[in-house]
């Protein structure tokens, strides 16, 4: 059963910049809004990436760290429309 499992799994995206970083559901997440760079994230604001299906508490913790060693940092205010 182990093996049927595991032919199911996705495939890890290879050139996510955060891959070993974050989880698979994570990075799905940040995929569908094409945030496929540290500059790009760093347009959206911690509420804006907090609220996207697949990413929790867990998947912001570990994205803070790697931004604070790259001394990249969340927008502080909303887009205005």
């Amino acid at each position: 059963m182990a093996k049927c499992l595991k032919t199911m799994a996705p495939v890890p995206f290879e050139g996510c910049f955060l891959k070993g970083i974050l989880p698979v559901t994570a990075m799905r997440a940040l995929e569908r809004e094409k945030i496929d760079s540290l500059e790009k994230l760093c347009g959206y604001s911690e509420a804006e990436i907090l609220q996207m299906h697949g990413f929790g508490r867990n998947s912001m913790s570990r994205l803070k760290i790697y931004m604070k060693n790259h001394q990249a940092y969340f927008s502080t205010h909303p887009e205005a429309d």
